[in-house]
């Protein structure tokens, strides 16, 4: 019915890459996202041989590389680290093109509301230097939504001028963290999203009795196997079609016992809708 690939976070499956490709490909998953922000994966450890085994080890399993993760874990508010942050995100952007994906996923921190706040012209400083170098090689970084509604995301990338910069639509996040709903969210950032995660989730309140969820302090959530949160999937997945997004639906599963058995119910589910 849709036009959409299943893919998954490699590390989603916590285990070695030939196993985890192994276990994606038998799932008959197409495309697989990992983190190169550090350890063998990392720019500066992938030498050209190392590239190349990984990419032969992809093509093996019948897969391809939606995006790599890049996210450094620490945004780009902070004006006296971003020079070596921006310098290190741009490497990857590079190691992705040499793997044969456009995208390099990542979190820029919380977008201020106060567009005159120091912060804010920090951040879109970083994001400018981010966008331009993307722009060289054709490729985006995409951040990924949650951290603060669609709209205030939209109003900030509206001010790069370039989709060097674009959007890796978590529907989750927006549910769990930002309160946001996820269908209207693809119809306001539509000019911008090049990738998706495939998660679920809820927000709950600091009083929730749901089991296995212990509150602590401040705003609260809880990730869930797909299709049983707050995300609405056949909404969602028909808004997508509805804008053009041909791309993939990546699973991500960062919590559970079993990632390896949710991530299949993610797939048949996914299977189920498009």
């Amino acid at each position: 019915m849709y036009d959409f690939s299943i893919g998954v976070i490699l590390d989603s499956f916590r285990t070695d890459h030939e196993t985890a490709m192994k276990k994606a490909s038998a799932m008959g998953i197409t495309g697989l996202q990992v983190y190169a922000t550090a350890g063998d994966m990392a720019p500066e450890n992938m030498t050209p041989q190392k590239q190349k085994e990984f990419l032969a080890m992809c093509n093996h399993y019948g897969l391809t590389i939606s995006a790599l993760c890049g996210d450094l874990g620490q945004g780009f508010s902070n004006a006296e680290k971003n020079p070596i942050l921006i310098e290190k995100s741009k490497r990857i952007v590079e190691l992705a093109k040499n793997l044969g994906t456009d995208i390099v996923t990542t979190h820029i921190g919380v977008v201020p509301a106060d567009v005159n706040c120091a912060t804010y012209r920090i951040m879109q400083s970083a994001c400018r230097e981010l966008a331009e170098f993307a722009d060289s090689y054709e490729a985006h970084f995409a951040v990924e939504t949650g951290p603060e509604p669609a709209a205030l995301l939209k109003g900030f990338l509206d001010t790069l001028g370039s989709r060097g910069v674009s959007v890796n639509l978590d529907p989750a996040n927006l549910v769990m963290v930002a309160q946001d709903d996820p269908v209207q969210a693809v119809y306001t950032l539509k000019d911008y999203i090049v990738h998706t995660h495939a998660k679920d989730g809820i927000h709950l309140d600091p009083n929730s009795t749901v089991v296995g969820f212990t509150p602590d302090g401040g705003e609260t959530w809880k990730e869930l196997p797909l299709g049983t949160g707050g995300v609405p999937f056949p909404a969602y997945l028909a808004a997508l079609n509805e804008i053009g997004y041909k791309g993939f639906l990546t699973i991500e599963r960062e919590v559970g016992d079993n990632p390896e058995g949710d991530i299949r119910l993610a797939v048949e589910y996914l299977k189920s809708l498009i």
